[in-house]
């Protein structure tokens, strides 16, 4: 209790201490039922009592001076729209009879909200594209700190919470929140990561938030790369696929061909016998012819018509005997040609082969490029 006589020190004390206050401060005299004196410090001041206003029985200081004793007590947000702590000290007279109050009004601020100045413009630096921080009561904004490379113009101190905001959610809900916005809304990407603040002496009572905004920008472009990058290392698998199955099947054409012309050579080759055979044929068939000439020499004339005939078997054996070197000549330059186009036909073979074996290696590669990608993606997303 302080004597009513002190109130110019207490008067003079409180003009001294009311901006050293960090939070600031409301400093009341009430004297008998009407307020008398009020100082507010610059960083606080509520519009309610006024100098001249009468005082409410029923409030702190009125109760202090009916039950002469000093009460301390915390003020709800729905009383005055901020939570607030009260000190009403009784002043007395020289009897000890409560005459007055001498009464001091406190912002109640959340411990975080009070160190926000310490840690926040720490905090927004530590991020490598920036952040933003901000501090909330149930309605609007109270805090807020940018980062250098990182602000958020259209949410600052006094911004009044709308029902679809973070911050709304998290004071319903009573839960953290974290969501991931496009560049719609902000004009960047943006992870935003909401706390709630609950009450220092009842735990289930919420008080305000604490949100983390943090631009998305660098890991949205790794993500897109990634995409970009898996979708463009698809379409090259797709094609490699495609040339693996043209390179299969000229492969398989080439030894069908191959084999085909192993064919031909073998009819060379026969070829080749059945023209040996005929000259066997032309040699013994001439020889019949000369014979048969003897003996229709020693005929006389009753064995010229055998003559003619032998003539002609003979002729006939000649020609047959001229036509098999030409037909082996043919089948020789057919035996070369088919040689030289089975040569290259093996070594297309054996290119396809190789182009074979050397897609399966690119298409290896690929799948595990693509791997690689898959994780650069996961990796994007956790950024």
């Amino acid at each position: 209790m302080f004597s009513i006589r002190a109130l110019d020190y207490l008067k003079s004390l409180a003009e001294l201490q009311v901006d050293m206050i960090p939070e600031g401060a409301l400093y009341l005299i009430i004297e008998g039922d009407t307020f008398t004196w009020r100082r507010a410090s610059k960083s606080f001041d509520l519009n309610i009592f006024q100098v001249g206003e009468k005082l409410n029985a029923n409030s702190i200081a009125g109760r202090a001076i009916r039950e002469n004793r000093t009460i301390v007590q915390n003020v709800p947000r729905s009383l005055y729209g901020i939570r607030l702590k009260t000190i009403a000290q009784p002043l007395v007279n020289e009897e000890g009879q409560a005459v007055g109050v001498f009464s001091i009004v406190f912002p109640r601020l959340h411990p975080v909200a009070k160190s926000f100045e310490n840690f926040a413009p720490i905090l927004v630096e530590m991020f490598p594209e920036g952040a933003f921080l901000y501090v909330s009561d149930l309605t609007k904004i109270i805090l807020a700190q940018s980062s250098k490379k990182f602000d958020m113009p259209t949410t600052q101190v006094g911004y009044n919470l709308k029902e679809d905001d973070i911050a709304s959610k998290v004071i319903k809900t009573k839960q953290p929140f974290t969501t991931e916005l496009d560049s719609s809304k902000y004009g960047v990407p943006i992870l935003i990561t909401c706390y709630p603040l609950f009450d220092e002496d009842n735990s289930d009572e919420i008080v305000g938030t604490l949100g983390v905004v943090i631009p998305k920008l660098l890991a949205n472009n790794l993500r897109e790369m990634s995409d970009n990058l898996e979708n463009g290392l698809s379409g090259i698998a797709s094609a490699i696929e495609q040339l693996s199955a043209s390179a299969s099947s000229i492969h398989t054409n080439e030894q069908e061909l191959n084999k085909e012309i192993n064919e031909i050579i073998s009819i060379s080759e026969k070829i080749n016998e059945i023209s040996t055979f005929i000259q066997k044929i032309a040699n013994e068939t001439n020889m019949l012819g000369l014979n048969a000439a003897i003996e229709a020499a020693r005929a006389g004339e009753s064995g010229k018509g055998f003559s003619v005939v032998a003539q002609q078997i003979r002729k006939l054996s000649e020609q047959s005997r001229s036509t098999v070197p030409e037909i082996k000549k043919l089948t020789d330059d057919i035996k070369t040609k088919v040689t030289e186009t089975r040569e290259k036909s093996q070594s297309s073979l054996n290119s396809s082969e190789e182009q074979a074996s050397a897609t399966q290696e690119i298409t290896a590669s690929i799948e595990e490029i693509s791997s690689m990608s898959e994780e650069l993606n996961k990796i994007a997303h956790t950024l």
